[in-house]
């Protein structure tokens, strides 16, 4: 089992607060994160309905049996329970002495939000990073990463990629949707799915996507925000601050974990990928993922934005440090063109030299080279979005 490149934030903030909050995807590798971190800790998983159910008849009694802490799975199972610990921490506030784990975002931040506030450090756990892949097989083919993903049990059981992703669709997002949302046509709701992966890198349109799937922009709304809130989908924002020129304002969609993506797409191989008309937003969505997943492993909250104004001028993504930007331009292609530092130039001239350093290019390519202030990578060869961020955060 690798060593999670998370697992640093997660000690420092035991060391600091006296809960901690894991929260994450179905099968991101929570369980095995905090059991190997903090293996001397009593475990417990709500998951089990023996427990619980003695957890939700008892709750003080439950808790008084880990005098000196435990961790708790799962903890959206029973939400409640999380009122019963405040008492508990404002007692005895040791560091350390409870790790929660969910999934579920909403029902846990929510009775964060009323119970632990200031008494927990929340985290966020995705998918294995490229970085974090490497343990299991150091493949530089893009397109293979994208069609297998990180979901942890996938690599280290060495699983068949369609029939592990057939099973999580079925095992655990519907399960997911199905607790946070009435839904009377699941048929329909995974029709919704494949056609929100056909649009990865688009910018959203609720009511064009009712259309076409037959519903209402509102229960096109009400979907996307149970799946972002069961980490299936993030957006990224754009960035419109102080412009006077009219650029777009609504958020582009993509999914935190691309094999899936790839699945909901009935693509099955990286030849079929590399033909594919979305391969470009696929590549975008991995290399956007995994600026994501640096900063949560962090701990930090992202300043991740994209930039397209009315002119069709982009940036597909910004990186805010201070009060300056980085504008990295992200391509799938083997060979570089120098069409792809337009959108970087144009970008500099709205906001000023001064606003915007340097940029960068991500493409498939093998050569890393500059171009004036613009560096051209590759991020599975040159270990560049490491570099990057380590200059940023």
């Amino acid at each position: 089992m690798v060593t999670r490149a998370i697992t640093a934030e997660l000690i420092s903030a035991a060391e600091e607060y006296p809960v901690v909050t894991i929260v994450g995807p179905r099968q991101s590798g929570k369980t095995t994160l905090v059991r190997m971190t903090f293996p001397r800790k009593p475990y417990c998983s709500l998951e089990d309905p023996d427990i619980r159910q003695a957890a939700g008849l008892d709750p003080r009694a439950f808790l008084k049996r880990f005098t000196a802490g435990a961790v708790l799975d799962e903890i959206q199972r029973l939400p409640e329970l999380i009122s019963y610990l405040q008492g508990i921490v404002d007692t005895d506030g040791t560091e350390g002495r409870f790790i929660l784990t969910g999934s579920h975002q909403p029902l846990l931040h929510e009775t964060i939000n009323q119970s632990l506030a200031g008494r927990t450090a929340l985290l966020t756990l995705l998918p294995f990073s490229l970085e974090e892949l490497k343990s299991y097989r150091n493949e530089p083919d893009a397109f293979q990463r994208i069609l297998s993903g990180g979901y942890p049990r996938l690599h280290e059981k060495k699983l068949r990629i369609n029939r592990f992703f057939n099973g999580y669709v079925q095992t655990y997002l519907e399960r997911d949707v199905r607790s946070l949302v009435n839904l009377q046509d699941l048929a329909r709701f995974q029709q919704f799915l494949s056609l929100l992966a056909g649009r990865i890198g688009q910018v959203l349109n609720y009511s064009s996507l009712g259309n076409d799937i037959g519903v209402s922009s509102t229960t096109v709304r009400n979907w996307i925000s149970v799946l972002k809130a069961s980490y299936i989908v993030f957006e990224l924002q754009p960035w419109f601050q102080n412009i006077g020129k009219r650029i777009v304002k609504s958020p582009k969609l993509y999914f935190t974990d691309t094999g899936l993506a790839s699945f909901l797409l009935g693509i099955g191989d990286t030849g079929q990928l590399k033909r594919d008309r979305l391969r470009g937003g696929l590549y975008e969505n991995l290399v956007i993922l995994e600026f994501m997943k640096t900063f949560c492993n962090r701990g930090i909250r992202s300043e991740l934005y994209f930039y397209r104004d009315s002119h069709g001028n982009e940036v597909d993504l910004l990186l805010k440090g201070g009060s300056a930007f980085l504008p990295v331009e992200i391509k799938s292609a083997e060979t570089f063109n120098e069409s792809f530092l337009r959108g970087i130039h144009r970008f500099k001239q709205t906001v000023g030299a001064d606003r915007c350093e340097g940029g960068i290019v991500m493409y498939n390519g093998d050569l890393r080279i500059s171009v004036g202030e613009i560096e051209i990578m590759n991020p599975l060869l040159h270990g560049s979005i490491v570099e990057i961020m380590e200059g940023i955060i």
